[in-house]
């Protein structure tokens, strides 16, 4: 299986997202946790929303200070909320919050996370999209999840897996997980072709 082949090797997870963490874990990944500098996450234009996850999780790749011996794994993502043919940030406060609820209320919008799997002598890139679907917010239940939530390290201003998630999503085409932060099925199969290839 696996995950007694990965026993062989240091996976290492670059990232502060404590959802990511969790999804690791709870698919039975044993790793360690390398917390990243800090990265300027521009991103040159003409990119295309498949392309700037991607572009963005190998720039944290790139940041990671550590020399990667033989045996590392470095593991690093990025997540976008796209929506009306641009991203949407993490909310500055709650007004902006409030601003980018009330836009995804009725509408579908795309969540697309690029991964970095990267050892001492290759690295391996990939993408996971899904599309979600909101029923439409009331004021209420946009302020009510806003305050008691906090939604402001998230990008899109919700985590799918919490109360909003539970009342407010209607359909998902694609991944939970990769609108959680880390499409973690895509990943499994990733990392075995990874070191495969080793």
């Amino acid at each position: 299986m696996l995950l007694d082949d990965l026993r062989d090797y240091n996976i290492i997870l670059a990232s502060r997202s404590p959802r990511r963490q969790h999804l690791m874990k709870e698919a039975g990944f044993v790793f360690t946790l390398s917390n990243l500098h800090e990265v300027d996450e521009n991103f040159p234009e003409g990119l295309n929303k498949f392309e700037i996850p991607v572009y963005l999780a190998e720039l944290k790749s790139d940041a990671y200070s550590g020399e990667l011996a033989d045996k590392d794994i470095l593991i690093t993502a990025d997540t976008i909320v796209w929506f009306r043919e641009k991203v949407i940030n993490k909310p500055k406060d709650k007004e902006d919050a409030v601003h980018i609820l009330k836009a995804l209320s009725g509408n579908m919008h795309e969540v697309i996370t690029g991964a970095c799997i990267r050892g001492k002598k290759r690295k391996l890139s990939f993408f996971s999209h899904s599309s979600v679907y909101f029923t439409h917010l009331t004021n209420h239940e946009i302020s009510y999840y806003i305050d008691r939530y906090q939604p402001y390290d998230k990008a899109g201003a919700y985590g799918i897996q919490e109360w909003i998630g539970y009342i407010g999503i209607r359909e998902i085409r694609g991944s939970f997980f990769n609108v959680m932060g880390l499409p973690i099925q895509q990943l499994y199969h990733q990392l075995g072709i990874f070191i495969n290839e080793y």
